[in-house]
């Protein structure tokens, strides 16, 4: 199934829903919302038809139904979620469709449960719809909104810090941050409230959260709250703002994910916007190691983390004092891998280079894909505002002119790729790549030295080529004939801001590069220079008519140039303006009389608007029933949520009817228009044919020139031939001369030729004999170090004898003592025989004897173990002692072939040489 058909299918459920509020219905209407999530169409309402438009809005209104069943509510915000991740479709629904108030009145009627998984549904859809994004205080729902998050917040920071439990907390702080920052009558609603100090200790307590994204959103709420206030100046204070700076820095580089890198990037970017802090951060001593760990984050293959990296890096480029600093961190330490790749004549971006700041911007130039955009227009922004830091000095430095012969390159390649064929997005998208491009390049050329770089490597074809297509996208596009769509410029507006960049561009380098000036002059006498030069020359931009009018002094005085057709489009282009002007004041007039829709009329609370109405229309309802009677009744909430919604959806049709009306007068300024065109383009065919008329008339003064011209080239003709006669024969002469001349470069080059293979064998014979004597200088010391340790084998085998002998002298001592022991034994027993009274005290004597006798046995035998050990050992170190004798025969024989052959060679090199 396609999605048109799914969306028709998805309108009419809606429709049997609406109408009969059945399970059935509800239950068909929840099938054909999934399947319509299951597609994946997060850019559905960014075509701007109709039919994605009536079904969005029949889901919005169903879901601010109460009626609504819980299940079926919660399948249209699993889709208006995907919706929201989209950037235009997020500010469709926010501007169009009220989906904020919406959300919040869902919220609102299920606060006393905030647990339920559809409150944190829409806590978590609010959070990614209203980030940078500015809501009106004004809007339904928003101050209970807002009292919910501070409830919440409030009465669940000591269980949360105790049980780490961020369900509800972590989205309440989210929201809570986008609603505060920029938004000056929030934060004044929320300072009037009674409980804001307590709101504040509750936020200084989460501060000690042990999550990072919670620490980051506090932070965030406490900046936009108490920044210019006392408990702000006690926080930033001068004495702690450096631990947090690092704090900020750290959760940067270390963060949780994608989405705490995006609000503290966002922490730090407000943060520089005070300048009381942006001095602070000036003055912080580890500047530059922070920043250095920022840029290392741009090696991530990630869009969303590249996009916030650089705009942080371009907030501190719009502060004075760390513009400097931040260029010695992105140019400084490249100098010797930009020139060592400058010397290889742009090989490529190795493994190594891409530890570089630098070569990081570079990367992220080159070939951008789809989704990443937005990085290259930013890389280029930020490599404009620091080069024009670094050529700014006096002297520009090497490293700098390295980086910029690497970076010429990748920038001349996105001026190319542009197809004229291609849908209005992406030429809009070239277009305005474009324009950064160049505005790269112009500043490039204010300095001389990089210039001539730049010069080196740019071509007149390239610039010319690209300023055609362009030429051939805005004429295309020309604005008297396609309106503007939307609240941004129309297509030919930004491709005409391009083509005046890319002419600037050709003006400049039109005396360094070879025809760039023929080209420059070519394009200023295009017919179809006329649009871009127009709209430059009625913009509302101060530099956009500083450059029409410089290009329009250099194109007045060239003879092909329309001045008359710029003339007539600068005119229409001023009436229509003035006609623009006339029907915002009866558009204004129109919504005096009809309400504008209510999405649209949250610019301030006018008593004319729908929201005032509607609190008016419930205070008379609420009035009206305790008039009549005092009773209170639970369902009269419930009646007036419903005309509430009632109310809302007809001012959502009522507004689509205004843009129908603005749409007819659109039509009608658009007729207005082409009238406008057709003079331009009658007073252009009137100009030409004047033209044409006047080079009729100079086409036959000249045949009449060329006729008398050629009879004196026929007598020209005439002398000539007897010319080229002689010339013929002198070419014969230095024919002869050729041959001969070839004849004998032959021969001296098969002379050279043997000159340079004898030169080659000699250099091949010496390269043999420096190797032969390397061998044997290596042979030599092998030899050295074999008889060291030779000489040491033989030290050990000498110690190894002498401790040898050393135990046969103990162990003959120590018979010794055993042999006169025994004999104090015998003399002991004839002692006993003779003595019997001291037989006891004898034997005692004995066994003590024969234990003694015991040990000394044991130890004769250790020894005599130990002998025979140092023989074996002995036996060993010979048998190595003549392995490592046979070892050294072999090399000293070995030695003595090297030396025979050595001679030989010599002998031969005598010979050679002789």
């Amino acid at each position: 199934m396609d999605v048109t058909t799914c969306l028709k299918s998805l309108l009419l459920a809606i429709h049997q829903y609406r109408d009969n509020r059945m399970a059935h219905n509800a239950a068909q209407l929840q099938k054909q919302v999934e399947e319509l999530s299951g597609m994946q169409c997060v850019r559905l309402l960014s075509s701007g038809q109709v039919l994605p438009s009536e079904c969005v809005c029949g889901l919005v209104e169903l879901a601010g139904d109460p009626n609504t069943s819980p299940a079926l509510t919660g399948t249209i915000i699993s889709l208006l979620a995907q919706l929201v991740c989209d950037d235009e479709s997020r500010d469709v629904l926010q501007s169009s469709y009220n989906l904020t108030s919406t959300l919040a009145s869902i919220i609102h009627c299920h606060s006393a449960t905030p647990r339920e998984p559809l409150v944190l549904q829409c806590l978590k859809v609010l959070q990614r719809l209203t980030y940078n994004g500015r809501i009106f205080h004004c809007a339904n729902y928003i101050h209970e909104l807002i009292d919910f998050l501070m409830s919440n917040i409030i009465a669940e920071v000591n269980v949360y810090i105790q049980s780490h439990n961020d369900d509800i907390t972590m989205p309440c702080l989210g929201l809570m941050a986008n609603l505060v920052r920029y938004n000056l009558s929030v934060q004044t609603h929320i300072k009037a409230l009674s409980n804001v100090k307590v709101f504040y200790r509750t936020l200084i307590n989460f501060l000690a959260h042990n999550s990072l994204t919670v620490v980051v959103f506090a932070l965030s709420i406490l900046a936009s709250l108490t920044l210019n206030e006392d408990v702000g100046e006690k926080l930033f204070h001068a004495k702690n703002i450096h631990q947090t700076f690092q704090l900020i820095f750290n959760i940067i580089v270390n963060g949780d994910g994608t989405l705490t890198r995006k609000y503290s990037v966002d922490l730090l970017v407000d943060l520089l916007k005070n300048p009381k802090m942006a001095d602070y951060l000036t003055r912080y001593e580890h500047f530059s190691v922070c920043v250095s760990q920022v840029l290392g984050l741009l090696h991530v293959k990630d869009p969303d983390s590249a996009a916030k990296v650089l705009e942080l890096l371009l907030a501190l480029c719009g502060v004075s004092g760390l513009r400097s600093l931040l260029c010695e961190v992105v140019f400084r330490p490249a100098a010797p891998r930009l020139r060592a790749a400058s010397r290889r004549q742009g090989a490529g971006l190795d493994a190594g280079q891409k530890t570089e700041p630098g070569l990081a911007l570079i990367q992220w130039l080159s070939s951008p894909a789809e989704g990443e955009e937005l990085c290259c227009l930013q890389a280029l922004q930020l490599l404009t505002e620091l080069l024009e830091e670094a050529l700014g000095s006096q002297v520009v430095s090497v490293c700098v002119l390295g980086f910029v012969e690497l970076l010429v390159p990748v920038v001349l390649d996105l001026l190319q790729g542009l197809d004229p064929a291609a849908p209005d997005s992406q030429l809009r998208t070239h277009c305005i790549r474009t324009t950064h491009t160049t505005s790269l390049l112009l500043m490039l050329c204010s300095e001389d030295s990089v210039c001539r770089v730049v010069s080196r490597q740019m071509s007149s074809q390239l610039c010319l080529s690209q300023v055609e297509l362009l030429l051939s996208c805005c004429h295309n596009n020309d604005p008297l004939t396609c309106p503007l769509t939307g609240h941004d410029s129309s297509l030919s507006q930004v491709c005409g801001e391009a083509v005046l960049k890319a002419v600037e561009l050709m003006s400049k380098l039109r005396q360094q590069v070879k025809d760039m000036e023929t080209s420059f002059y070519r394009i200023l006498q295009d017919q179809r220079m006329v649009t871009p030069l127009s709209l430059a020359l009625t913009s509302s931009h101060r530099e956009h008519v500083q450059t029409g009018l410089r290009l329009l002094l250099e194109a007045t005085p060239l003879p092909d140039f329309p001045s008359l057709v710029l003339g007539e489009s600068i005119a229409a282009n001023n009436a229509y303006r003035q006609r623009e002007a006339e029907l915002s004041v009866k558009r204004v007039a129109v919504q005096q009389d009809f309400p504008a829709p209510m999405g649209k009329s949250l610019s301030g609370p006018s008593p004319s608007s729908p929201s005032h109405s509607i609190h008016s229309l419930i205070e008379k309802l609420q009035n009206g029933m305790e008039l009549q009677d005092q009773m209170k009744d639970v369902r009269v909430s419930e009646i007036m949520d419903i005309y509430e919604q009632k109310i809302s959806s007809l001012a959502s049709k009522e507004g689509r009817l205004q843009d129908l009306l603005e749409a007819k007068a659109l039509a009608l300024s658009q007729a207005d228009r082409l009238i406008t065109q057709y003079r331009c383009q009658r007073a252009q065919a009137e100009a030409e044919a004047r033209k044409l008329a006047s080079m009729l008339k100079e086409a036959e003064q000249r045949r009449e020139e060329l006729q008398v011209e050629l009879g004196s080239q026929v007598l020209e003709a005439e002398r000539a031939k007897g010319d080229i006669e002689e010339l013929l024969q002198h070419n014969a002469r230095l024919q002869a001369d050729s041959q001969e001349h070839q004849s004998l470069k032959g021969s001296y080059n098969q002379l050279l030729n043997r000159f340079n293979e004898s030169e080659r064998l000699l250099k091949e014979l010496q390269a043999a004999h420096i190797s032969l004597i390397k061998q044997m200088d290596t042979v030599r010391k092998t030899q050295d170090t074999l008889r060291l340790q030779h000489d040491k084998a033989l030290c050990e085998l000498k110690e190894r004898e002498e401790q040898m002998k050393s135990f046969q002298s103990e162990l003959q001592q120590r018979n010794r003592d055993i042999t006169g022991l025994r004999g104090e034994l015998r003399d002991q027993e004839e002692r006993g025989r003779a003595k019997e009274k001291e037989r006891e005290e004898l034997e005692e004597t004995v066994d003590i004897l024969r234990k003694e006798l015991n040990k000394t046995e044991l130890a004769r035998k250790d020894a005599s173990i130990r002998a025979s050990s140092l023989e074996l050992q002995k036996a060993q170190v010979e048998a190595k002692l003549q392995k490592k004798e046979d070892e050294l025969n072999k090399h000293s024989s070995m030695i003595a072939m090297i030396h025979s052959l050595s001679s030989g060679k010599q002998k031969s090199d005598v010979n050679l040489s002789l």
